[in-house]
């Protein structure tokens, strides 16, 4: 029967009372008494100079506080990069300021040039409509090879060139790639988009800084995914508050997928605007204002070549792709299509040899950074559909070809400097195939070609890396942070616990899915743990949630101050029991010993810790409270194989799904229910870029995808019941709960397999279609079909 408690158990989220009767608490929520209000002028042209701000006007219109310009911030730094990656002939990568408010230039649509301060948030709009604006338009570079033609316009006048690296790996590897392709019995080769994208969580972002004189402490609100790391970029390199002098909270976020990571500027104005006018201010964006000043996602341009030998095995892949960084380096935006793009480009198949070069590009666009999956999606879109490509013009079965070149033996050292410690491949092929009723397809084709659509079926595998780790080696890989992560766990007297995480939850489930662990670990109820997180007031310093980290790394964490917490409660019921410590058992929520009917309860060793009356003193302090941090020695590293089922209407190009499957093995399972919701949100938004989504610029860098009649996202109409399964587990060998990470295996495993449903789709009508860039509109498709 189905565990109703502790690890394995479809628990209820705890959390979902509050979101669903409306009673979070969101950044919104957080109102200060006597708060001002920021609104951001906007650039609205791509690319200018600044020849003059006349703020007279606005200054005397009504509620006005203060106006700012980059003015204000000379001497402040700018919005520091995360991460630093060296390029493939040895240098670092060329790196701009990314000043607070524009400085001399703009080099996007939404670049903030100004912010007015004001008594509401309707004063602050009017007056910064009435600023005069003289500015210079400038060519804009858009497309990122134009962009590195000789000539072209740079969008920093002091960088050599639009180039930010030119980035190979494995560098070694280049030469025999290079001689493989050229030998090789079959080579495909495959050119596609991996189109740019705007993240969209249901929460706009929302800042509020506020200041307090009497202490000079600065507080800042936010939505966002990491706190404390915010704390340490802003505090330390923005504007220079020393870590005990600034706290950042982070309360109820209402979803990130990736864009909540980062350092925005609109965090640095409020804390800095609030301690410059000595009054709380705050900031939300409008849903238009998010299109033009959130990280984007994605947005790469890749040729991909797979070398086969005469008995169809992959012998080499080569790989270049142009990755678009924007105007700007957002926070980790410079690790997405390299290191965490690069080390996945083996995917789930023993390939001998591989080569990938990046060229990372700077243009008049909003920056790019980290979107769900982060490099993980845009290397298995390359490689799923090569794969599928090579299938086709070799003419034999793209399930047999990938079972053909299946990783079989772990732990596996891939030619891309990863290594994977688990994993059972043709596990999770099997368990697809039971669950697609592959032998019944055929019927199903026919009846929809009575119905006059055509009907296709597209699989693919993948594998990702998540919870990235471990701090020494992403150290040398450029990243200018550790990627551990921490807890302290704090019994209270009466045996109730309160465990402090750095890592925040914005819909992950964390407080319902964290108690699960601690309290199988002691054997009490989950309504005895608390979980705390999102302040860095209350946690020690943590990383953060993004990569599918949280269980692997924090949830690690809070195991090992557990144990520490119960290692030490056994010393206190061994002396309360007179016998040896080594004897101490703990079951159900009771310390035993061995061999005997002794016994002394948890919360009456919990009282004895926090009343002393009888404690070994001279041995042990009072008290039960303890912290880890926890530093994974690898990646985990979760795969599966997905499989769709598209009908297409070859009158109009529409194509709908039919069915979407998913086989996933995420090693051991805490909640299911929770672990099936996220991957039902991934492939929402899998499906989504495969078909519907994109962010489109025009020549002169307008964005004509800026608002929700414009930008497609996918309605309840647009997805089927999706079939998922995760009972193929090979636990990760090196954390203590065996865990991988499950938050963006669908958006990852998805968009590959519908565009292979497409193409086999239209393939069954004879047309001569080996691939069509997503999304795949119905205009795309019709236009595809008519050659």
């Amino acid at each position: 029967m189905p565990k109703d408690h502790g690890i394995g158990a479809s628990t209820k989220r705890r959390e979902d009372l509050r979101f669903l009767t409306g009673t979070g608490n969101y950044t919104d929520d957080i109102n200060i008494r006597g708060q001002a209000y920021v609104h951001f002028l906007r650039a609205d042209v791509a690319h200018g100079r600044i020849k003059n701000l006349d703020t007279g006007a606005a200054e005397k219109m009504p509620g006005v506080v203060r106006i700012f310009t980059g003015k204000d911030f000379e001497g402040v730094g700018g919005l520091p990069c995360g991460w630093q990656v060296t390029d493939r002939f040895g240098e670092p990568m060329q790196e701009p300021p990314h000043p607070v408010l524009a400085q001399g230039k703009v080099r996007h649509v939404g670049d903030p040039i100004a912010a007015v301060v004001a008594d509401s948030p309707e004063q602050a709009r009017d007056a910064a409509e009435a600023i005069e604006t003289d500015i210079e338009e400038l060519p804009a570079v858009m497309n990122m090879k134009a962009a590195l033609a000789d000539g072209a316009p740079k969008v920093h006048d002091d960088l050599k060139s639009n180039l930010c690296y030119d980035w190979g790996f494995v560098e070694d590897n280049r030469e025999a790639v290079d001689k493989a392709i050229k030998e090789a019995a079959h080579v495909t080769t495959l050119e596609l988009v991996n189109q740019r994208l705007v993240a969209n969580p249901m929460e706009p972002r929302v800042a509020v800084g506020d200041y307090r004189r009497a202490t000079d402490e600065s507080t800042l609100y936010t939505t966002s995914q990491n706190p404390h790391v915010i704390r340490l970029l802003m505090g330390a390199f923005v504007l220079g508050i020393p870590e005990h002098k600034l706290r950042v909270v982070a309360p109820d976020v209402g979803g990130g997928f990736g864009t909540k990571i980062f350092h925005y500027a609109e965090e640095a104005f409020c804390t800095f605007a609030a301690k410059a006018i000595n009054r709380p201010v705050k900031w939300t964006a409008s849903r238009s204002e998010a299109f033009i000043s959130d990280a984007h996602g994605r947005d790469h341009v890749t040729k991909i070549e797979l070398a086969l030998d005469a008995e169809n095995n992959f012998t080499a892949i080569r790989t270049e792709t142009y990755a678009n960084m924007g105007a700007y380096l957002s926070t980790f935006a410079p690790s997405v299509p390299t290191w965490l793009h690069g080390t996945l480009m083996a995917g789930n198949y023993k390939t001998p040899l591989i080569y990938v070069n990046v060229k990372a590009v700077f243009t008049n666009t909003v920056p790019v950074d980290a979107y769900r999956g982060a490099g993980r999606p845009e290397a298995t879109f390359q490689l799923e559909r090569v794969i599928d490509k090579a299938a086709c013009e070799l003419n034999i079965d793209p399930i047999a070809l990938r079972r053909q070149n299946f990783i079989t033996e772990f732990p596996y050292a891939t030619p891309v400097a990863v290594e994977y410690d688990t994993g059972d491949y043709h596990a999770t092929m099997d368990k697809l195939e039971a669950m697609a009723d592959l032998a019944g397809f055929g019927e199903r084709r026919k009846a929809s070609e009575a119905k006059g659509k055509l009907r296709g079926m597209g699989v693919n595998c993948y594998i990702e890396a998540c919870g990235i780790a471990p701090s020494n080696l992403v150290g040398q890989l450029g990243a200018r942070a550790g990627l551990y992560e921490s807890a302290t766990v704090r019994v209270n007297a009466t045996g109730g616990l309160v465990v402090m995480t750095g890592s925040h939850s914005h819909g992950q489930g964390h407080e319902t899915a964290f108690p699960q662990v601690i309290a199988e670990m002691i054997g009490i109820d989950e309504s005895m743990v608390e979980i705390v997180h999102g302040d860095t007031a209350n946690a020690p310093m943590g990383m953060g949630t993004y990569g599918s980290r949280s269980l692997a790394v924090g949830g690690s964490a809070m195991v090992r101050a557990t144990e520490k917490i119960i290692n030490k409660a056994k010393k206190i019921a061994a002396h309360l029991m007179e016998a040896s410590e080594s004897d101490i058992e703990l079951k159900d929520g009771a310390f035993s010993v061995a061999g005997t009917d002794k016994s002394v309860a948890w919360g009456d060793v919990c009282l004895a810790a926090y009343v002393p009356h009888n404690y070994p003193l001279e041995d042990l302090e009072p008290g039960l409270e303890e912290t880890a941090f926890y530093d994974p020695a690898n990646f985990t590293y979760p795969a599966g194989a997905y499989a769709c089922e598209v009908e297409v209407d070859p009158e109009t190009g529409k194509v709908t799904i039919e069915r979407m499957i998913a086989a996933d093995d995420f090693g051991n399972i805490v909640n299911p229910m929770i672990v099936d919701g996220q991957v039902h949100g991934g492939l929402a938004q899998g499906i989504g870029q495969a078909l519907l989504e994109g962010c489109i610029y025009d020549e002169s860098g307008q964005i004509l995808s800026a608002s929700y009649m414009d930008y497609a996202m996918p309605r309840a109409d647009d997805l089927p019941s999706f079939e998922v399964d995760h009972s193929c587990q090979t636990p990760c060998t090196h954390n203590p709960l065996g865990v991988k990470g499950c938050g963006e295996a669908g958006a990852i495993g998805s968009p590959p397999a519908v565009v292979n449903a497409v193409v086999d789709a239209l393939r069954s009508a004879g047309k001569d279609i080996t691939h069509i860039d997503m999304p795949l509109s119905p205009a795309r498709v019709w236009a595809a079909m008519q050659g």
